[in-house]
């Protein structure tokens, strides 16, 4: 949807009058019924002023279309500024424009994000140029008008405040392609935003290309469809067998139904460590990508969705794989079936609230299904880890009935991990005391479990076995500080047992699970769920431990950086006994996860004896 929309005439006409902000604001409010913030009023009245300096050029050709705040169908993302017209050749060409008021920013390290003081606070965000490039990149992965009509978009971004200077961190090595693809003008460079604009577009089109875009049929490229089918082919691990296919196979045909019959439908899936929801989502994102559907993959956690992203970059351009993995945060502003289908993977990890704050939203449950015409939630409700973990079947009922959708549900049982053992599975709950079972000894499942008196030997053992095809790692329970100040720093060791020490997972935008440097450092919770290994070493932290001949749970020995228990002393002072119920649910799904990462062999460490004692004697059985 375009919010503003002209020929260069109108705009230099309207910001002359000083009416531009105000027209901006009037057309968002009759289209989309949203007031606007002073704040963001503001910014139109100062962008556009600087965006008048640069148009105001007779060789930028008068009836050149003109767009402002374009809402990228089936997003809630928008399009600051936009130019059309033609090329010397008479081809369709649009300049895509991100606006900037920023004064500074800082690099952030190995990553394509930068550090930079927006929105009331300095946060970590896209570089400005990946942000315009990526923009421009969905638009023509999913406008069919682009795609038939042949419209090419050039990306740039232009910091119109921001002062550069010699070895500036803008042009930092590390956003080298960024900015190739979409050039960075900044304070002072209006002549050169001038020349790049004209440098594309020679003659006005009287906003016809505006209109193509606007009214552009949503459908992927076959260039993006080909590509993620090429890259998943012939891919061991993303290999599909007995129940797994059937569950694929009949997801297919529910949602293509729904682009036939036009009914909502919510696909509930249920499976345990390792039953392939994470392989089936892989692959129906692919297969209905292929089927001419706008599709996503969705889960909270930021760890698989890189992790598989990362997988499947290959000659896709990286942001249009990056615009097929998505927060589950990020439909808070959809508009109702914009999106033919979301497959949500982890759903037991969904929250109530969105943003950084838990500010934003009302339910992202609610928000999935609202937004599109078939969502899919993989789920297994034993792998909710924290107190805002709201995932649950009832709960994805309750507001798939609200919103009329037909629920479906499905079952995987076949376990793949873990050597294949439901046995081991079960084995862990009974002597977890998550639930008891008939599986009182491991001798008869076919898996390396075995139980370390010293932690440096079970690392030994770890770095050995990743040695073979570099898929094993050192986890760890959250009961150790982790100072931010340190989160960058290998050398400094957060973990500290006797004279063992080790750090955690760094906060350097690589994935700890395809990092290798990562085997010299321990994971948690939120860095490996959802993901698996060959062997993981697991710490066991004083939050487990076994007294009177029980297993007991004690949230007090969780670090104080954990936020998976925030909320607890709340809890605690209105319901005591809800949450001694919480934190013992979640504490032990925590290590059932981190012991179940492990497809041949999980070897553990606990600092508490005597639960070392009582799992050594639960082998021997």
């Amino acid at each position: 949807m375009l919010v503003y929309q002209g020929i260069k005439m109108d705009f230099i006409q309207s910001v002359e009058e000083d009416s531009i902000a105000d027209e901006i604001k009037e057309t968002i409010y009759r289209k989309m019924g949203r007031h606007t913030s002073e704040s963001e009023y503001n910014s139109w009245s100062n962008s556009l002023e600087y965006m008048y300096k640069v148009l105001n050029d007779p060789n930028i050709p008068s009836d050149s279309g003109i767009a402002i705040e374009y809402n990228i169908p089936q997003t809630s993302k928008r399009v600051d500024f936009m130019i059309s017209g033609y090329n010397d050749k008479n081809q369709p060409r649009m300049v895509v424009i991100e606006l900037k008021q920023w004064q500074h920013l800082e690099k952030v390290e190995d990553t394509s994000l930068v550090s930079t003081y927006t929105g009331h606070a300095r946060r970590d965000v896209v570089h400005p140029s990946y942000q315009a490039w990526s923009y421009a990149q969905l638009i023509m992965d999913y406008n069919a008008s682009v795609q038939e009509k042949k419209i090419e978009l050039k990306p740039c971004t232009y910091l119109h405040n921001y002062i550069r200077k010699d070895k500036d961190p803008l042009d930092d090595v590390q956003y080298e392609d960024y900015l190739k693809q979409a050039p960075a003008f900044t304070k002072g460079q209006v002549k050169d935003l001038r020349s790049f604009i004209k440098s594309f577009i020679k003659t006005g089109d009287q906003k016809e290309i505006l209109y193509e875009i606007d009214h552009g049929k949503i459908k992927p490229s076959k260039s993006l469809q080909n590509s993620i089918a090429s890259m998943l082919k012939g891919n061991k691990e993303f290999i599909m067998i007995d129940e797994q296919q059937v569950v694929y196979e009949n997801i297919i045909k529910l949602s293509m139904r729904c682009q036939k019959d036009h009914t909502k439908r919510t696909i509930i899936c249920q499976g345990g460590p390792g039953t392939g929801k994470s392989v089936i989502a892989i692959q129906l994102l692919s297969k209905l990508t292929q089927l001419d559907q706008f599709v996503q993959y969705v889960s909270k956690n930021s760890a698989p969705r890189n992790v598989y992203a990362e997988k499947l970059k290959g000659t896709i351009k990286k942001c249009s794989v990056d615009n097929l993995f998505k927060g589950s945060g990020a439909y808070t502003e959809i508009g109702k079936n914009q999106i033919h289908t979301l497959l949500v993977d982890e759903a037991h990890r969904l929250n109530e609230k969105s943003g950084m704050f838990h500010n934003k939203g009302e339910n992202q449950i609610k928000e999935i299904i609202h937004c599109s015409m078939c969502s899919v939630f993989f789920i297994d409700e034993s792998q909710r880890v924290t107190m805002s973990d709201i995932g649950s079947v009832s709960e994805i009922e309750k507001w798939a009935e609200k919103e009329k959708s037909e629920i479906t549900y499905m079952e995987l049982k076949s376990q793949f991990r873990c050597n294949g053992s439901n046995g081991y599975l079960a084995w862990l709950d009974d002597v977890l005391e998550i639930r008891q079972t008939a599986n009182f000894s491991i001798k008869e499942f076919d898996y390396d479990f075995q139980v370390f008196e010293d932690p440096f030997e079970m690392q030994k053992k770890i770095i050995q076995k990743n040695e073979e095809n570099h898929r094993s790692r050192i986890l760890a329970g959250y009961c150790w500080e982790w100072p931010s100040k340190y989160r960058k720093d290998t050398n400094y060791h957060d973990i500290q047992i006797g004279d063992f020490s080790i750090s955690w997972n760094l906060d350097n935008g690589k994935s700890f699970a395809t990092n290798p440097d990562s085997i010299h450092e321990a994971g948690c919770i939120h860095t490996t769920q959802g993901l698996e290994f060959d062997y993981v070493g697991v710490i066991i932290g004083l939050d487990l431990r076994y007294e009177k001949g029980h297993i007991v749970t004690d949230p007090s020995k969780r670090a104080n950086s954990d936020q998976s228990i925030k909320g607890l002393k709340k809890l605690t002072k209105e319901n005591e006994c809800l949450a001694r119920q919480k934190a013992d649910e979640i504490i032990k799904n925590t290590y059932r996860t981190l012991m179940t990462r492990g497809m041949k062999g999980c070897y553990i460490y606990c600092v508490d004896q005597k639960l070392q004692e009582y799992i050594k004697k639960r082998i021997e059985i």
